[in-house]
Order: C-alpha cells, then sequence, then structure tokens
C-alpha cells in the first residue's frame, strides 16, 4: 500500500538531491579540467555507488520522485568522477 508524499516534501527532497549532487562539481572539475585524481579511493567511490544504486531501487520501489531524481543526479557526479580516474590513470 503506498502512502501518498505531499508534493512540497518531494520538492524538498528534489532540492536536497540537487544540493547534493552540486557537492559534487568540484571532484569532477578536479578530475576531468585539472587532470588531478590523487587522494581519490576508488573503492570508496565504488561502495558510494552501490549505495546509489541500492537507495535508487528504493526510490523507484517507494514510487518518490525526489529520490530517484536525487540517486541518479548523485549517480552520474560519482560515475563521471570513476570514469575520469580511471582514464587518468
Amino acid at each position: 500500500m503506498r502512502i501518498m508524499i505531499p508534493i512540497w516534501i518531494e520538492l524538498i527532497g528534489v532540492l536536497a538531491g540537487f544540493i547534493g549532487a552540486i557537492a559534487w562539481f568540484p571532484q569532477i572539475r578536479r578530475v576531468w579540467i585539472e587532470k588531478k585524481h590523487d587522494g581519490i579511493s576508488l573503492p570508496t567511490f565504488g561502495l558510494v555507488s552501490t549505495s546509489l544504486i541500492l537507495w535508487l531501487f528504493y526510490g523507484i520501489y517507494i514510487e518518490s520522485i525526489a529520490m530517484i531524481l536525487a540517486n541518479i543526479a548523485a549517480l552520474s557526479c560519482i560515475l563521471a568522477i570513476i570514469f575520469g580516474v580511471l582514464r587518468l590513470r
């Protein structure tokens, strides 16, 4: 049974997800533009990716647009960092 989440609560979640994704932009810039990858742990980023994928599936299951969008955005940023590091190494 699905409980309807008020739209204003979903909007708070979308805003939180947007801010969370933006937080990764300096790291993406460092890897892709500055070509620096020192201090980045790929195993850690792999675990974060796994966590985001699981949260994405959970968001899909509970039909939360905010959770789905936030996790897709964050996962996209993390994958950009991972692929950038792999390219440099």
